[in-house]
């Protein structure tokens, strides 16, 4: 009954306020009018001698610093029970089925993950896995060195994933009036992924990874958590003697690490779209851009490989990360190569497409196999740096992967191939269409 009355409080005010023009009935927003109704009440609330004049004049006062990292700080510190408190409110009513569905949320600040996101980082996890564990001694073959970690290192993946495929697709979104589908289903999944969709545009183009950020730093993984540590640890506060300074520092400098990925994906992004967009209007393309992204496109193997660290309390091997960051340009070089076709179609982000930009179709190759070799002779300097038996199980590892997906993803593994440039690919996605559509369906 008290749940009831309170409902009906909220009602009442929400009708009160369209009534005084506070806000608008056409806006159809539930939660803001909810949010606002509670807002009025809680002044409605009395406290001690304070009257409505005093509370005005103290949230006038007051209410420009309390910002959104101020917020998140006090959401940490309430700990479970105020995230109780947040997942128990419900809200006051639904026209859509999709959308009171457990595949569907109105919480703008919560991140969600498709079916479709996590199905299709699933072979990076795994190339994560075989290929990044050995650098902190860890068993891939081994169920609990993968389980214990992988709730964490997946779905950071799979959010990361799914704004890299809009990322690939908003050039789209302003010309077509079109929305991505991140999962396949029947007409009422459809169109909750469609609304889905909607609230992803618009938060890719504010703070793409902000919900993101909200879990990890629960979890003491980012800065927010490690640095309120830190301060209680600097003054004797109860629930930080029990964890070593050290830890404490090395957990700051992670999240500082890891935030700093974030805003290279970002950067890597906005890279992307801007090439993209440059290359199919004939536009003037700078290498140093090109080499900038290209470099940037494995940040999300950067932030899986912090995250490891830091999930283990270990201390971050510079050594490692540079030798891997050699070896992801060479990986995500082969990559391109061996997608070359498929991103010409989509006119996605590839080394091989910039490179006919800016140097032709004659010249691109030689050009690209000249970066490729410099990076070659990094990666053969770094790997005679490592120890003995990890240098030798990571090059079984690149054998492996080369046997497993046809690909070239070192320089011990035999000759680069660059398939044959697409001179012009506007005719050659023009041929493909006309392809496709000459096809006599069968039946």
């Amino acid at each position: 009954m008290e749940g009831l009355r309170k409902l009906e409080q909220v009602q009442r005010t929400i009708l009160l306020m369209q009534s005084r023009g506070i806000i608008n009935s056409s806006n159809n927003n539930a939660d803001s009018d909810r949010f606002l109704a509670n807002f009025i009440l809680l002044l409605l609330q009395p406290c001690g001698v304070l009257d409505m004049d005093t509370k005005c004049q103290l949230i006038s006062e007051h209410l420009a610093n309390i910002s959104v990292v101020f917020l998140e700080e006090a959401l940490l510190l309430l700990g479970v029970e105020g995230n109780a408190q947040i997942e128990n409110a419900a809200p006051l009513h639904c026209d859509d089925k999709a959308g009171c569905s457990v595949l569907q949320t109105d919480s703008e600040d919560m991140a969600l993950v498709g079916l479709d996101a996590m199905q299709r980082a699933n072979s990076t996890l795994e190339d994560f896995c075989r290929s990044y564990f050995m650098f902190h001694e860890m068993d891939v073959t081994q169920p609990q060195s993968i389980f214990r970690y992988l709730p964490m290192l997946s779905f950071t993946e799979s959010y990361i994933y799914q704004l890299d495929r809009l990322n690939e697709k908003l050039p789209y979104f302003s010309t077509s009036g079109g929305f991505p589908v991140l999962e396949r289903g029947s007409d009422v999944m459809q169109e909750a992924n469609r609304s889905w969709s909607v609230k992803f545009v618009e938060l890719f183009r504010t703070n793409p990874f902000g919900p993101l950020v909200v879990p990890l730093a629960h979890h003491g993984l980012l800065t927010e958590r490690s640095n309120l540590l830190l301060t209680f640890f600097l003054e004797g506060k109860k629930g930080a003697k029990a964890c070593p300074l050290s830890l404490v520092i090395l957990s700051v400098l992670y999240g500082f690490r890891i935030r700093e990925e974030f805003r290279s994906g970002e950067e890597y992004w906005a890279l992307e779209r801007k090439l993209c967009c440059s290359l199919t209007s004939k536009k003037e393309i700078s290498l140093e851009d090109v080499m900038r992204a290209i470099h940037l496109k494995s940040f999300d193997f950067r932030v899986l490989n912090l995250l490891l660290y830091q999930l283990r309390g270990e201390k971050v091997n510079e050594l490692h990360m540079e030798f891997l960051s050699v070896s992801e340009f060479l990986v995500e070089v082969s990559d391109d190569l061996f997608d070359y076709e498929d991103d010409v179609l989509e006119n996605n982000f590839n080394i091989l497409r910039m490179f006919v930009g800016i140097y032709g179709a004659s010249t691109a190759p030689a050009m690209l196999a000249k970066c490729i070799t410099d990076d070659e002779e990094k990666y053969e300097h770094l790997l005679k740096s490592l120890d003995s038996k990890l240098s030798m199980n990571y090059q079984k590892r690149c054998e492996e992967a080369t046997k497993e997906g046809g690909k070239i993803i070192g320089p011990s593994l035999g000759t680069w191939s660059i398939p044959p440039v697409i001179e012009d690919e506007d005719l050659y996605r023009s041929e493909f269409i006309n392809s496709k559509s000459s096809v006599v369906p069968p039946g």
